[in-house]
């Protein structure tokens, strides 16, 4: 008996590990959005002076969810290696206030909808999707999360609302901008869009 339990151990120390788990991706997207979910719903934070709070709170959690960098690179595509590191990181960080300031307003108007968590589809060796649905007064919204694994970390890349790609949109807007002018022009486009939409 001891001499078969020590079989055991040693099949199972040897035994190769899993592969990059869906249920990961899935419960990593679905814990991110129930905290963002009660940071809009926080009956504390209502009222015009809690909602810096709550949008700090969202973005705080948002930031913890995406892969800011991965997004970029993929919305970009070649058009990645015409930038300059340091343009790089400016990109990155006027592509995700971009986004926040287009995207905030609805956030903020959440009320009470809920999330159901659907399939997983598998789409290459270390990305994932996560499908889900946002159920409202006028009928359920197609959610779908893209995930890379990077180090163990799931972080979601891409969102597909109602079958558009965030990443497929933009990625036409910029592309039309990069075919006739330079990296900078870009960044100042981007940077006078934030602005106009921090007003």
């Amino acid at each position: 008996m001891k001499a078969l339990s020590f079989l055991l151990a040693i099949a199972l120390a040897l035994a190769p590990l899993p592969a990059l788990s869906q249920q990961d991706a899935s419960a990593t997207v679905q814990a991110h959005v129930d905290r963002v979910l009660k940071v809009l719903g926080n009956p504390a934070l209502k009222g015009p002076k809690a909602e810096q709070e709550k949008k700090a709170g969202v973005v705080a959690e948002g930031d913890k969810l995406f892969d800011y960098v991965e997004l970029s690179k993929r919305t970009l595509g070649l058009s990645w290696n015409q930038f300059s590191m340091d343009q790089r990181k400016e990109f990155v960080d006027l592509y995700k206030q971009l986004l926040e300031v287009t995207y905030m307003d609805r956030l903020m108007a959440y009320a009470g909808e809920k999330m159901r968590f659907a399939k997983e589809m598998p789409l290459t060796g270390n990305t994932v999707e996560v499908r889900s649905e946002l159920l409202t007064k006028t009928g359920p919204v197609a959610l779908a999360f893209r995930l890379i694994n990077e180090s163990g970390q799931w972080k979601v890349y891409d969102v597909v609302i109602e079958g558009v790609s965030l990443i497929s949109n933009y990625r036409s807007q910029f592309r039309e901008i990069l075919a006739n002018h330079d990296p900078q022009t870009l960044l100042e486009t981007l940077k006078k869009r934030v602005k106009e939409g921090q007003k």
